[in-house]
C-alpha cells in the first residue's frame, strides 16, 4: 500500500511508520522538518512538508491522520488552546482539501481522535455510542471528528480512533512518570478514583492493521484496552512493577494550582470500553495493565 501519514514523527506515529515500512508499504510522512523526520524514522520513508504542494495526480491508498500539538504539558491559555485546536482541525481540513482535488481518491482515511471526546463522566461505562460531556477536550475532539467526516462526501471509507492513554516505549504519558516513581516519589493523583483508559502500543498498531485490512470496518472506534483502571490502581501497579512504594499522592488542589484548567485531564477520566473492536473480533495481546507495563519496562 501507499500511505500518507500526518503526525508520523510523534510518539505513536514513529512506532506506526517504522512498522508499516518494515512490512514493505510505501510510507510518506508530512512534517515541517523532513531532516529531523529522517533522523527519527530512518531509511525507506519519504517526507513532504506541505499538503498543499500535492497535486491532483498524486495518489495514496490510505491517509492516516495523527497530527496535533501536545495536549499535555503546558497550561491551557487561550493561545495554547487555539494551537491545540488548529493543529488538529487545520491539518485535517487540508487533508480533506487534498482528497477533494485528487483525481483518484484514497480508499481509506484513518483519523485520530481521543477518549477526551467523552469528557469527565465519572464511573459511567462509555462505549462508542456515548454522548460527550461539554468541556474543552470534548469540543476539540468533536470538531476534529466533524472535519474528518467530510471525507465521506468524496466516497472515502472513514475510521475514527478515539485513542486512550498509550503505553509504549520511548514516550507517551508514561515517560514523565518513570523518574519520580523509580525514586520512590510516586503516588495517586487527587483521590485516585478517576478512570484511566489505556492501551498497549502493540494493540493500538494491531487495531490500525485491522482497519487497513478489513474494508467492512468504518465509523468510530475506541482504541483502548478492555480493562480500564482507576488512577489509584494504575499507580499501585506501576510502583509494583518498578519495585518501589507509591506513598506520595499529589493533592488535587496542587494540580489545579500548577496546571489550571488542564488539571482536569489528570483529575477527571473516562471509563471507556472498545466495544466495536471486540464485536469485530479483535484479540488483545495486552488486555490487562500489569503485563502491559512489565513488557514496556523490560526494555
Amino acid at each position: 500500500m501507499k500511505l500518507l501519514v500526518t503526525g508520523g514523527t510523534g510518539f505513536i506515529g514513529r512506532h506506526l511508520c517504522r512498522l508499516l515500512n518494515e512490512q514493505g508499504h510505501s510510507v510518506t510522512v508530512l512534517t515541517r522538518n523532513p531532516a529531523e523526520g529522517a533522523r527519527l524514522l530512518g531509511d525507506g520513508i519519504g517526507f513532504i512538508s506541505d499538503l498543499e504542494a500535492l497535486s491532483s495526480t498524486d495518489h495514496f491508498d490510505v491517509l492516516i491522520n495523527l497530527a496535533g500539538a501536545p495536549i499535555f504539558g503546558r497550561r491551557w491559555t487561550a493561545q495554547r488552546k487555539r494551537i491545540i485546536h488548529d493543529s488538529r482541525i487545520g491539518t485535517t481540513a487540508k487533508l480533506i482539501a487534498f482528497i477533494a482535488r485528487c483525481e483518484r481518491k484514497p480508499e481509506l482515511l484513518i483519523s485520530g481522535s481521543a477518549i477526551g471526546f467523552y469528557g469527565d463522566q465519572g464511573d459511567r461505562v462509555l462505549d462508542e455510542t456515548a454522548e460527550g460531556h461539554p468541556e474543552f477536550a470534548h469540543t476539540l475532539c468533536r470538531d476534529w471528528e466533524a472535519e474528518a467526516a467530510k471525507a465521506r462526501e468524496h466516497g472515502v471509507r472513514l475510521c475514527i480512533l478515539r485513542t486512550g492513554l498509550v503505553v509504549g516505549e520511548g514516550g507517551g504519558f508514561l515517560q514523565p512518570m518513570l523518574l519520580p516513581f523509580r525514586l520512590g516519589l510516586g503516588g495517586r493523583l487527587g483521590s485516585g478514583d478517576q478512570w484511566m483508559s489505556w492501551i498497549h502500543m502493540a494493540d493500538y498498531l494491531a487495531m490500525i492493521q485491522m482497519l487497513l485490512e478489513d474494508a467492512s470496518l468504518q465509523g468510530v472506534y475506541n482504541a483502548t484496552a478492555p480493562n480500564p483502571v482507576t488512577n489509584r490502581e494504575f499507580t499501585e501497579t506501576l510502583a509494583r512493577v518498578l519495585h518501589r512504594p507509591a506513598r506520595l499522592p499529589v493533592p488535587a488542589w496542587a494540580l489545579r494550582l500548577m496546571l489550571g484548567e488542564m488539571s482536569g485531564l489528570l483529575l477527571g477520566g473516562q471509563r471507556v470500553l472498545p466495544i466495536r473492536f471486540q464485536q469485530a473480533g479483535f484479540r488483545f495481546r495486552y488486555p490487562e495493565l500489569e503485563p502491559a507495563l512489565r513488557q514496556v519496562l523490560s526494555h
